[in-house]
């Protein structure tokens, strides 16, 4: 397809994020055909209060690739087509701060050992960083 425009949290820093959107329990990245509406969903993003991304562009195979490693899915949204609008909820918490800080460091119970949605949560995070 060629190249595609993405939304990318703190471009260009070890602490980089992708802006994704959950649908029940997995992540999906939004590719933009037209960089005009990428910067549209950008700005809605940041009129819902959340930190305003970076419209960066990128071939879309790279983007395919990274969501196939990562386990994510992906959706090409076509240039001059239905206006998309973000979710009305946002999550709690990112893999990234706007700060550059890293994530807070996961709950450990009493006995010391992460339950398995726990490691499951930190599997995912490194995923993303890939």
């Amino acid at each position: 397809m060629g190249r595609v425009f993405v939304l990318i949290y703190n471009a260009r820093t070890e602490n980089e994020g992708i802006h994704t959107i959950r649908i029940g329990d997995r992540n999906k990245v939004l590719m933009f055909e037209s960089e005009d509406d990428a910067t549209r969903y950008a700005l809605m993003l940041e009129a819902q209060d959340f930190p305003t991304p970076t419209v960066e562009p990128i071939d879309s195979s790279e983007i395919e690739d990274f969501c196939k490693s990562a386990d994510y899915d992906y959706e090409v949204v076509p240039k001059n087509g239905e206006l998309l609008v973000p979710p009305e909820q946002n999550v709690d918490e990112t893999d990234w701060r706007e700060d550059g800080s890293t994530s807070t460091q996961p709950k450990v119970e009493e006995e010391g050992e992460m339950s398995n949605s726990e490691l499951d949560s930190i599997r995912r995070k490194l995923e993303g960083l890939l």
